[in-house]
C-alpha cells in the first residue's frame, strides 16, 4: 500500500540531511548516512519511498580518462587487449564508485566483499560483431569507423550466416580474452580483496543504432527510398543479435530468456515517429518477444535513449508496453510526465555537460527545476545524470544535485507542482 503524498511529506526520511537553508547549495550540508539510505531503499522496495531517490550511472571511463585516478596512464587499447589491466582499473573504479561517488547519492557507501572483473566492450560490440574494426583514440573510449559499410554491401551483409555466433571472430576473441583475465586475476588483490571474472555476455544497442554504426547516414536514405528493405535489415540485425546473446547466455549457464525486458536504441532520435513505428518497432517487438518472457500488457519492459527521442515515447509505451524510460538529453521532464501519465517510470536529470562545466549552484537549481516540473507525479521518477557520468566531474556538483533531490524530491511536495 503506497503512502499518501501528504504522509510522505511528513516523513523524516523525505528530507534526511541538514545544515542548509532550502533553495541554497551549502558545501557543509549533512547527507544521509548508510543506515538512513538503507531504510530509504527498503521503503522504495515496498513502494513507499517518501522522496525521489538519486543514483548515478557510470563505468570505467571515470578512471581511465581522469589523470588523477589513472596516474599510470592506462589506455582503452590496453583495457581491451592486455589482461593485466582490467583488474587494476576495474577494482579502482569500484572502490571510487562505492565510496567517493556513493557519498553523493543514495547508494550506500561500502566496499563489496570481492571485486567483479569483466571484458569491456563499451558501444563498439554490435558493429565489431559484424566485422567492423575497433579504433582507439587517445583520451577517448573505443570507437568504430563511421559508415564502414555501404548500401552496395547490403545484400551480401544480409546473406551472411548468423546461426553460429560462437564461431564469430569477435566473440571468439572476447571469450579467449576473458580466460586471459581469469588467469591474470588469479594472483591479483586490491585492498585485501580478490575478484571474480563475470561471464562474457552481451547486450544490444538497438537495430537502428547498429545499422547506423554499420552503414552511416545511408541507412536513413534506405528508410526513405526502400522502406521494406530497411525493415528487413532491422529485423535481420535483431535476429542475429538475439541468436548471439542467447548463445552466450546459455554458455554462461544463464537462462536464454529474461523475465523482464530492456532495450536501447539511441538513433531513434534521428527519425520521425511514423518511420519508427512502421520500420523499427517491429524489430523492437521481435527483441522483446524472443529475449524476454514479457508481453506489452505485462508492463515489464524498459527502454533507454540518450538523445532527443521523447517524442516517440508515448507511441512506444502504447505499442511495446514500455513501463520505464531511461532518458538522456534534451528532455522536458514535466512535459514528458504529462504526456506519459503517472504510471510510467522515468529516469533522468540534468544534462551531463552541466555536471562537468557548471557550478554547484547551477546544478542545485537545475535539479530543483526538474523535480518541481511535475515529473514526480505518480511517484515514479528516479534522479540520475542525463546520461552516464563522465570523467572529471567535480564532486561538489554531484553533491549539489543530491542536496536538491533531498530538499525538493519529497513526494509530499507534489501538490505544488504543475500536473495538468
Amino acid at each position: 500500500m503506497k503512502t499518501k503524498p501528504q504522509d510522505a511529506g511528513n516523513s523524516t526520511l523525505a528530507t534526511t540531511g541538514g545544515g542548509s537553508v532550502a533553495g541554497t547549495y551549502r558545501p557543509d550540508y549533512v547527507y544521509p548516512n548508510n543506515e538512513e539510505k538503507r531504510r530509504l531503499l527498503e521503503l522504495r522496495q515496498e513502494g513507499r519511498a517518501p522522496r525521489v531517490l538519486c543514483g548515478w550511472a557510470g563505468n570505467s571511463r571515470i578512471v581511465v580518462l581522469d589523470p588523477a585516478l589513472n596516474p599510470e596512464g592506462f589506455s582503452y587499447e590496453q583495457m581491451l587487449n592486455d589482461p593485466t589491466v582490467p583488474p587494476i582499473v576495474q577494482s579502482r573504479f569500484q572502490e571510487y564508485w562505492h565510496t567517493t561517488i556513493a557519498e553523493t547519492c543514495d547508494r550506500m557507501a561500502e566496499l563489496p566483499a570481492e571485486w567483479e572483473f569483466s571484458v569491456e566492450y563499451h558501444n563498439v560490440y554490435d558493429a565489431a560483431y559484424f566485422g567492423v574494426p575497433v579504433q582507439f583514440t587517445p583520451n577517448q573510449v573505443p570507437g568504430t569507423p563511421h559508415g564502414y559499410l555501404r548500401l552496395d554491401d547490403l545484400d551480401a551483409f544480409m546473406a551472411q550466416d548468423i546461426g553460429h555466433p560462437l564461431d564469430n571472430p569477435y566473440v571468439k576473441r572476447q571469450l579467449a580474452f576473458r580466460e586471459e583475465i581469469v588467469e591474470a586475476a588469479r594472483d591479483f588483490s586490491y585492498l585485501g580483496r580478490k575478484g571474480r571474472v563475470a561471464p562474457f555476455t552481451l547486450g544490444f544497442d538497438g537495430p537502428l543504432t547498429a545499422a547506423f554504426m554499420l552503414f552511416g547516414e545511408e541507412i536513413f536514405m534506405l528508410m526513405a527510398t526502400e522502406p521494406e528493405k530497411a525493415r528487413s535489415l532491422f529485423l535481420f540485425i535483431t535476429e542475429a543479435c538475439i541468436i548471439r546473446n542467447q548463445a552466450l547466455r546459455e554458455r554462461a549457464g544463464q537462462p536464454a530468456v529474461k523475465p523482464w525486458g530492456d532495450l536501447a536504441d539511441d538513433a531513434i532520435a534521428m527519425v520521425s515517429t511514423e518511420m519508427l513505428e512502421n520500420l523499427v518497432l517491429p524489430a523492437h517487438e521481435l527483441w522483446f518477444s524472443r529475449m524476454t518472457a514479457t508481453t506489452p500488457a505485462d508492463r515489464r519492459r524498459g527502454f533507454h535513449c540518450c538523445g532527443d527521442g521523447t517524442r516517440h515515447f508515448k507511441t512506444m509505451a502504447n505499442r511495446l508496453g514500455i513501463s520505464h524510460f531511461d532518458t538522456g538529453f534534451p528532455v522536458d521532464h514535466g512535459a514528458l510526465r504529462r504526456e506519459l501519465g503517472p504510471e510510467i517510470a522515468i529516469s533522468g536529470g540534468p544534462h551531463i555537460g552541466l555536471f562537468t562545466g557548471g557550478t554547484p549552484a547551477q546544478l542545485f537549481n537545475e535539479t530543483r527545476r526538474i523535480l518541481l516540473s511535475g515529473v514526480k507525479r505518480g511517484r515514479k521518477f528516479g534522479l540520475r545524470e542525463g546520461n552516464n557520468l563522465p570523467p572529471c566531474v567535480p564532486l561538489e556538483n554531484l553533491k549539489a544535485s543530491y542536496q536538491a533531490c533531498i530538499e525538493h524530491g519529497s513526494y509530499g511536495t507534489e501538490r505544488h507542482a504543475r500536473t495538468d
